[in-house]
């Protein structure tokens, strides 16, 4: 069994050297092309990167020499860190820095454009403002133009409408005058006639009034002659019917009956004039009577003399002078003569038909 060969110091120490420094040219070059591809870096955090190897110690020299050599290398990479850092840093201030550059070139390079934009609009503002102010002074002196125009039609529309004026008042004058002398013409003649219509008027007035006052005369004598007539033949009727009535009931009943039939038929046909006049008494002549109309009423009675229903049998034509007649009858009552007739006699009395016209109830 072959012993197993410790390796030297130098061995020891030469494969984490290079790997060292290789890692950290590693580091460098990635460091450059994310500079170089990134304007703005973010905040970088140091990196470490040790290797460590535990080596079997044979010794404690061999050992405190390893752990000698190990903190050297500790040292030396806290350094390279240290100075990593530094260029990180200063890199990150250059990065910072030109992205401040960059937007204060942006920041002017804009307020440039807007000065630019804003000289632009200023100068088509005035462009725009003298265009207006061009386009105002054509509009004025046309418009003055015009007005001249407007104020030259206008003057000779006064004119023309003066004169128009002047002939139609001077036309309205010599109208007026010959309307006034129509109408004072009119007027006059209208008076004229006037007074011939009142003449004629008065003159008619106090004819017709002669005229009416005779024919009052005659008429009012006619009827007073006839009102006279009348009332002595119903007097005398009357008092030929209370005499034969009291004839009937003053003597002994022999001498009544002897008497009712001596009498009878002359009492019972001036019946028939009692009622007319009875009802002559109470009528009311309605406007529409008129001569020569004739109604038919039918009458009932009981023996003691009451008339217990009147209607029309046979109208008129007219209603208010039929409606008159039934109410004139109805007015009667009772006929107290009909009492003490004897039942022959009264029978044709007890249901009996009337003709009236307005001479009878006018009695």
């Amino acid at each position: 069994m072959q012993p197993i060969r410790e390796p030297s110091a130098s061995e020891s120490y030469f494969w984490p050297s290079v790997w060292a420094v290789g890692l950290h040219v590693l580091i460098f070059g990635l460091l450059f092309v994310s500079f170089a591809m990134t304007p703005e870096l973010p905040e970088a955090r140091p990196i470490v990167q040790a290797t460590l190897y535990q080596l079997k110690s044979k010794s404690q020299a061999t050992t405190q020499t390893n752990q000698k050599l190990a903190g050297e290398a500790k040292k030396s990479a806290a350094r390279q860190t240290e100075v990593e850092q530094m260029e990180q840093k200063k890199v990150e201030q250059e990065a910072v820095k030109a992205a401040e550059q960059k937007k204060a070139d942006a920041a002017q390079k804009a307020e440039e454009q807007k000065a630019e934009e804003a000289k632009k609009a200023d100068d088509a503002k005035k462009a725009d403002d003298a265009k207006k102010a061009a386009e105002d002074a054509k509009k004025a002196e046309a418009k003055k133009a015009d007005d001249a125009k407007k104020t030259a039609e206008e003057k000779q529309l006064a004119d023309i409408a003066k004169k128009k004026a002047e002939d139609d008042a001077k036309k309205k004058a010599e109208e007026d005058a010959k309307r006034a002398a129509a109408e004072e013409a009119k007027k006059q003649a209208a008076e004229d006639a006037k007074k011939q219509a009142a003449d004629d008027a008065k003159k008619k007035a106090a004819e017709d009034a002669k005229k009416k006052a005779a024919e009052d005369a005659k008429k009012k004598s006619a009827e007073d002659a006839k009102k006279k007539a009348q009332d002595a033949a119903r007097k005398s009727a009357e008092d030929k019917k209370a005499q034969a009535l009291a004839d009937l009931l003053s003597d002994k009943p022999e001498r009544q009956q002897a008497l009712a039939d001596e009498r009878g038929d002359e009492v019972a046909g001036s019946f028939d004039d009692l009622i007319r006049s009875r009802a002559a008494e109470g009528w009311a002549r309605p406007p529409s009577a008129r001569k020569g109309m004739t109604v038919v009423l039918q009458i009932n009675m009981l023996p003691d003399g009451t008339l217990t229903s009147v209607t029309v049998s046979k109208s008129s034509g007219d209603g208010p002078f039929d409606s008159s007649a039934v109410a004139a009858v109805k007015n009667i009552g009772r006929l107290t003569e009909m009492q003490g007739m004897k039942p022959s006699d009264f029978a044709p009395y007890r249901s009996f038909k009337m003709t009236f016209t307005p001479e009878d109830l006018a009695l």
